[in-house]
């Protein structure tokens, strides 16, 4: 008989040692480790009869089987590649009351006409589930619905053939083993019940989307195992004063990763934007200093969003660096080559930056759009207002080209802009010479950039005290 083993696991990574201790060894939170009761020690070795050999198959060969569920929200099944494939296990991630459920409600009811669908919730019973359904207009759509959070019920209730297509587990933190002496949300509840649910939905063919709740620094909850088992990962982002809502896939075995959803909160629920750049530069005011608009690419999407600037002066020893939708890192470096290269006075500055719209933004072509930004608001030079700006600013002072420069210029011709500050070398990596669906300003060194802006030196020093 195998002997219980007691262990102290971290709810942060869940790693696990035999003693407890204020601070984790292996990711540093504090007051984290919790005692797991009910686990089984490890065997030493393998013992006993041997094991059947593989049948090992060629790579040749198409795959059976495989045809994607499509639930005919056009934002959900872009972010999932094209829609849901059979046996696979996806994890929504996003912070609490950001339309995690609301999203996989509506997708679930889109679904339901053409396949049969379950929603099984851990968190609300049955008629806290109608009352969401009949306020977004879904009360018709065939979806069953329970409230249950025992994994045994679960997998008893979906291991037939005639069980459901697709399966939303709401959330996972809530679903427990009962052989498990843990209590549910652990580290060895999360993982058990996952691994369960995901081992059930590939051999029965079903696909099961687990909603998972996030950490204050924005991870999902559990064991980073979690995100390893599950074939696919979105994080639902989004600011509460924003009516916009980010779907983003971080990790996607049948799909593109870093590919995103735009969404608009309203009061029938979420409804998908077609035309995301349109509505991130609805409100943008023009001839007004410190504001630049980027051309960027979300997965295989051009967006064009609005950078927001502001530079003063400050009385503290330490100015204050405020960034909201980018690296702050990354701002950091930026101003250091504007301040060391083009001789810009940034260091006794407090200085804002804003992604207008909630969106955040992780890419390195977004650098001259930020310095266009922040060289406006120190000189008071507004940027073109008909001008998009993008690329990559090295730490020499140079402007870097960055990659779709072409999709890039046709986003922002089809929004109505005329020019497009870029890098030198774009052109050369774009091949031959083609026409140009707007003009294209091409600059080397960020200098080009400041002159352009209000020039440099003392005479931007100049007019930022004024």
């Amino acid at each position: 008989m195998a002997r219980a083993a007691h262990r102290y696991v971290c709810q942060e990574c869940g790693a696990a040692t035999n003693r407890w201790a204020g601070r984790c060894d292996a990711c540093g939170a504090w007051n984290a480790i919790v005692e797991e009761a009910g686990g089984e020690a490890p065997p030493r070795a393998l013992k006993g009869a041997k094991g059947r050999p593989l049948a090992f198959a060629s790579l040749a060969g198409a795959p059976t089987g495989v045809s994607r569920l499509a639930t005919g929200i056009a934002e959900f099944d872009r972010v999932v590649g094209g829609g849901l494939v059979p046996g696979s296990a996806v994890l929504v991630g996003g912070d609490p009351g950001i339309g995690k459920s609301t999203l996989l409600l509506q997708a679930v009811s889109a679904l339901a006409g053409e396949a049969s669908c379950a929603y099984i919730s851990g968190e609300e019973s049955v008629d806290q589930l109608r009352m969401r359904a009949e306020r977004l207009g879904l009360a018709a759509a065939p979806v069953a619905l329970a409230a249950a959070t025992d994994v045994r019920d679960i997998a008893a209730s979906l291991d037939a053939p005639t069980g459901p297509r697709l399966v939303v587990i709401d959330s996972i933190q809530t679903m427990f083993v009962d052989s498990l002496d843990s209590a549910p949300g652990t580290v060895t509840q999360v993982r058990a019940a996952a691994e369960a649910l995901t081992r059930l939905a590939k051999r029965r063919g079903f696909t099961v989307i687990f909603v998972g709740h996030v950490t204050k620094e924005g991870a999902i909850a559990g064991p980073r195992v979690l995100e390893h088992m599950v074939d696919t990962v979105l994080y639902f982002e989004g600011e509460r004063g924003h009516a916009f809502r980010i779907l983003r896939a971080i990790k996607n075995r049948f799909g593109p990763t870093d590919e995103i959803g735009v969404f608009e909160m309203t009061g029938q629920g979420l409804t998908g934007v077609e035309n995301p750049s349109a509505l991130f530069l609805a409100d943008r005011s023009e001839a007004v200093s410190g504001s630049a608009v980027f051309a960027g690419i979300e997965g295989t999407r051009p967006l064009l969003v609005e950078i927001q600037a502001l530079v003063l002066g400050s009385t503290q020893a330490t100015p204050r660096r405020a960034v909201v939708g980018w690296d702050s890192g990354r701002l950091a470096m930026v101003l250091a080559v504007l301040e060391a290269r083009c001789r810009l006075p940034f260091g006794g500055s407090e200085v804002y930056l804003n992604v207008a719209g909630g969106l955040r933004i992780a890419e390195p072509a977004a650098d001259l759009a930020v310095a266009a930004a922040l060289v406006s608001a120190l000189t008071g030079v507004p940027t073109p207002v008909d001008a998009v700006v993008f690329g990559e600013i090295g730490l020499s002072g140079e402007v870097r080209a960055v990659a779709q420069t072409d999709l890039r210029l046709r986003e922002a011709a089809k929004l109505g802009f005329a020019r497009a500050i870029l890098p030198a070398r774009g052109r050369r990596r774009r091949g031959p010479a083609t026409s140009e669906p707007i003009e294209t300003v091409e600059i080397a060194r960020l200098a080009e950039l400041v002159e352009m802006l209000g020039g440099t030196g003392d005479g931007a020093a100049r007019r930022a005290k004024r």
